[in-house]
């Protein structure tokens, strides 16, 4: 069974809904709202995972922000 979504990922959720019904595919509000969603699910899933994890090292702490580092060079 999936985890429920955290109030911030269903209020982007419900704005890509909104904005979807009359914008273009390319429209930058919309474009910027399915990011936005993406962002907070993203970020749902790593608390998810943090929390169920046990605690990290601090090389592994940041190897993995390196990873996300890296994803915004």
């Amino acid at each position: 069974m999936s985890q429920p979504s955290s109030p911030a990922v269903r209020h982007e959720r419900a704005r890509v809904a909104a904005l979807t019904r009359d914008r273009k595919p390319d429209d930058p509000e919309l474009l910027e709202a399915r990011r936005n969603l993406r962002a907070e699910t993203l970020a749902e899933y790593v608390r998810r995972v943090v929390d169920a994890a046990p605690p990290l090292t601090p090389e592994q702490r940041d190897k993995i922000a390196g990873l996300l580092r890296k994803s915004v060079a």
